[in-house]
This record gives structure tokens, C-alpha cells and sequence, in this order.
């Protein structure tokens, strides 16, 4: 359930009392409209290479973002500023640059804030802060860091070097404020670790790869020794890799290769791509655009997760939205602006900075579990590709051409049996889409976009 405006928490006050004063001296300046965010956060960043600490950084940062809009008989009028500086001269400095932008741009009839009876934010409590992430002192935080690496360098003589290991924590709280009636505040909490060992094979070439764990609360943070061990783990297996002649032959995307899949999917659903013309998608809605069984939500109402939040970059209320669903397209991702352009709602799904017009994104980008093993999708393949790195991005969103570099190990008799490197994966994702043969039951949110295990038939590999 969602409420007009969630009452302003106590730790929040300051910022949106701040807010909303902006807000009105915008309108007094002139402003039919005017919408503000006010950010604050801070940062810590602990980075070690062979056990020395290399980086250390511990750092706030304030900033606010005014956007206005004056009307005309042809449209409203927009200007957008952003500043770091909170005095009255700041602030009013903010205000003037934002109105004499809005004075000079063109009019646009379907710019402007949502109806007022769209905005509200969720009442459920989505657990996106917790304050145990600056519970370390600054001593046990480069510790964590030191044994991330001293994990990976320790799991296996061949790893012979180090690009580091890091721990990060970050705390961010934002307010957002317009001038009908919308205020909102939303705080979230980070911490992470990562490993990138480099090892060196029989014929003396080196490999480097890493591995990473992130959450909202220390207590969900995987151990620095799980990390490092995990680092090595995936380093080692590059190794010795060899080459292979141009085929066709199944391939398998692991969940971290998989994001990239589900990525492109969200990246041809995105509403501004669809009402410029410019994704194979435009036109689609209704229509069968991946395989049977292939099912993608985009979803900021989970508890915990990266992409939760209580209200997007406008102040709507977030939501479960189902962009595929067996295979059908049924949703685009809208914010307001690419909403009116296309004569539909949006979708809760506006991103906004502290300067210019809100975005589009996703919050939690999934692909739903499906019952087979990874084990069982990789023993079905007599000879094919298990993908483990991608080098660029090769991707053309008008045609679907798709055509990246990349590395991984060789499928034989349903076994991964060594590593393959130096080839390029080609195809179109519209095909791509449709040839999604396998889903795995891996599903994991180690980030907001999530997707398990995928089979797919019908790509060219491009070797030797």
C-alpha cells in the first residue's frame, strides 16, 4: 500500500524542511512547478595490493538538484541546476540559474510534474539501512581488506600477484520535494568487499579475475576468507586457456554473465528508446519477444535489496511491473515524460540526479528461478561454451545485432573441461531472446539485477 506523501522520519527532518523552502522561493521566483532533491552521504573505501594499503578514503558529500518549469501557451518551459553550496546566496544563486534556464529552453507540451494523485510512497518498511555498516573502526575495515587478498594469494601457489583487495561502506539519504505537495525521504546503507588475484600458468601467461560480495548490512556480508577464496577460485580456472575454430554450438551464462541478458532486455523496455524509435522492441507490446518460460519483473518493492525504494526519481510510489511474461512483452519502463509520449501511465520507474530531466531504470531487474541445475543444463551439451568474461560491448539496440569478445571454458560431454579465450559470441537479440532453451534454480540478488543460469542455442562463436 502507498500513502500521498510518508511522514518525514526524524533523521530526515533538516533535509526536507530545507527542501521545501526551496521549493517556494522557486515558485516565488516565477516557477509554475518546481521539484528539488537534497542528497547527503558519506563514503569510506579501504584498498590494499600485497598487503600494503595503497588507497584510503573516508568522505561526506552534501548536494541538491532544482528543476522548474514555467508554462506557455505551447508547453512548459524547463531548467535544471545543482549545486554543493547550502548558504543563502547558494541557494538563491540555484534558484536564479534555474528560472533563466527555463527562460530560454523550448516548450514542450508533455514535459512537466506527474498529477498530483500519482505520487505517494510505499508505507512497508524495505530495510535498506543499517547502521552496523560503520560499526567497524577504520582499523578493522583495512583488516577486512587485508584478508580478502591474503585469502586469494593464499588459495593456491600459482596465484603469484595481487591488483587488490578492497572493503567499502557508504550510508546515502535523499529528500525529494515539489510544489504539489509531494515530500519524500528514503535512506540506504552499502558495504562490500572484493578480490582480484592474478596468477600465472605453465607457459607463463597471467590471467586475472576477481570476485565480490555486497550488502545492505555487515550481517549479510560474505567473510573476507569466502571472497578471496572464490577470487582464486575463478582466477585459476582461466588458465592455460586455448583457442577454438568458429562454430555454432549451446551456450551457458552463469547468473553474473546472465545479468547482461537481462540488461538488454531492459535496455530495449526502456520507454524513451521506444517512443524515439530506436529498439527492436518499438511496436511490440502484446507480442511474443523471448522463449516460452521466459519470464522478466522489475520489481523496487523487495525488502533488502539494491533496487528497493519506497518512491522513484518523481515521487511515485514503486512497483512489481511484469515487462515479459511467458515470453510476451506486456510492459515498457515509463517515467511520466515517456509515459505522456506514448499515451500511458508510468511505471514507477524515473531516475533522477541532482541536474536534469529524471531517467529512466530498473529497480530489481530479475528473471524468476527456473528447475533445472546448473550441473543438469551443462550435462545435457555435448560441445559447447560456458561463458565466463565479456571484453566490450558490441550491441546495436535499433537492429539487435549483438557482438562481444569474450572468454570461458570449454563444454565437453556435459563437463566443463578447460578454458577457451580470444573469440567473439555473435548474433541478434532478437534471437537470442527467442532461443533461451534452459533456466537454471540459481537465482541469487547479489546485485539489483539478478538472473540464474541461461541456455542458449543459436550463436555463432567466432575463433580461429
Amino acid at each position: 500500500m502507498a500513502t500521498a506523501t510518508k511522514s518525514i522520519p526524524a533523521y530526515a527532518a533538516q533535509l526536507a524542511e530545507q527542501a521545501e523552502s526551496i521549493v517556494a522561493q522557486a515558485v516565488r521566483a516565477g516557477a509554475t512547478d518546481a521539484e528539488v532533491v537534497v542528497r547527503e552521504g558519506d563514503e569510506f573505501d579501504a584498498q590494499v595490493r600485497m598487503g600494503e594499503l595503497e588507497t584510503l578514503k573516508d568522505s561526506g558529500s552534501r548536494g541538491m538538484g532544482l528543476r522548474v518549469f514555467l508554462a506557455s501557451p505551447e508547453g512548459q518551459r524547463v531548467g535544471s541546476t545543482s549545486s554543493s553550496d547550502f548558504t543563502p546566496d547558494g541557494i538563491a544563486h540555484l534558484v536564479a540559474g534555474a528560472i533563466a534556464l527555463a527562460r530560454i529552453s523550448s516548450p514542450d507540451p508533455v514535459q512537466g510534474l506527474p498529477e498530483p494523485g500519482a505520487f505517494g510512497t510505499l508505507e512497508a518498511e524495505l530495510e535498506l539501512y543499517h547502521q552496523d555498516v560503520y560499526s567497524l573502526p577504520d582499523t578493522e575495515r583495512i583488516e577486512y581488506a587485508r584478508r580478502v587478498e591474503a585469502a586469494a594469494l593464499a588459495a593456491d601457489p600459482r596465484i603469484t600477484n595481487s591488483d587488490g583487495g578492497s572493503f567499502s561502506a557508504a550510508t546515502n539519504l535523499r529528500v525529494l520535494a515539489n510544489s504539489r505537495g509531494f515530500v519524500g525521504a528514503s535512506r540506504s546503507s552499502y558495504c562490500g568487499l572484493y578480490a582480484a588475484p592474478i596468477a600465472t600458468g605453465a607457459n607463463g601467461e597471467m590471467q586475472r579475475d576477481g570476485w565480490s560480495s555486497s550488502a545492505r548490512t555487515m550481517a549479510k556480508l560474505e567473510s573476507p576468507e569466502q571472497v578471496g577464496a572464490e577470487a582464486a577460485r575463478r582466477t585459476i580456472r582461466r588458465l592455460d586457456g586455448r583457442r577454438v575454430s568458429t562454430q555454432r554450438v549451446p551456450i551457458v551464462f552463469p547468473p553474473e554473465m546472465a545479468r547482461s541478458i537481462l540488461g538488454a532486455m531492459a535496455d530495449a523496455a526502456n520507454g524513451d528508446a521506444i517512443y524515439r524509435g530506436a529498439s527492436f522492441f518499438t511496436g511490440k507490446l502484446g507480442e511474443q519477444v523471448a522463449a516460452r518460460g521466459v519470464t522478466v519483473i522489475n520489481d523496487g518493492t523487495l525488502p533488502g535489496l539494491f533496487g528497493s525504494s519506497n518512491f522513484d526519481g518523481e515521487g511515485l510510489p514503486t512497483r512489481r511491473t511484469v515487462l515479459i511474461e511467458d515470453g510476451i512483452l506486456r510492459s515498457w519502463l515509463l517515467n511520466t515524460y515517456t509515459g505522456r509520449k506514448l499515451n500511458l501511465p508510468s511505471t514507477g520507474s524515473a531516475s533522477r540526479g541532482l541536474a536534469g530531466n529524471p531517467g529512466i531504470s530498473t529497480h530489481n531487474l530479475y528473471l524468476p528461478a527456473g528447475t533445472q541445475t546448473p550441473e543438469q543444463i551443462l550435462a545435457e551439451i555435448p560441445n559447447g561454451l560456458y561463458v565466463t568474461e565479456f571484453l566490450g560491448r558490441g550491441i546495436n539496440m535499433v537492429t539487435g545485432d549483438y557482438s562481444r569478445g569474450a572468454s570461458g571454458i570449454w563444454i565437453e560431454n556435459g563437463q566443463l573441461a578447460y578454458p577457451v579465450q580470444e573469440f567473439t559470441i555473435a548474433g541478434n537479440l532478437k534471437e537470442i531472446f527467442m532461443n533461451i532453451t534452459a533456466i537454471g534454480n540459481d537465482l541469487e540478488f547479489r546485485s539489483s539485477t539478478a538472473c540464474p543460469t541461461l541456455r542458449i542455442d543459436g550463436l555463432t562463436i567466432a575463433g580461429s
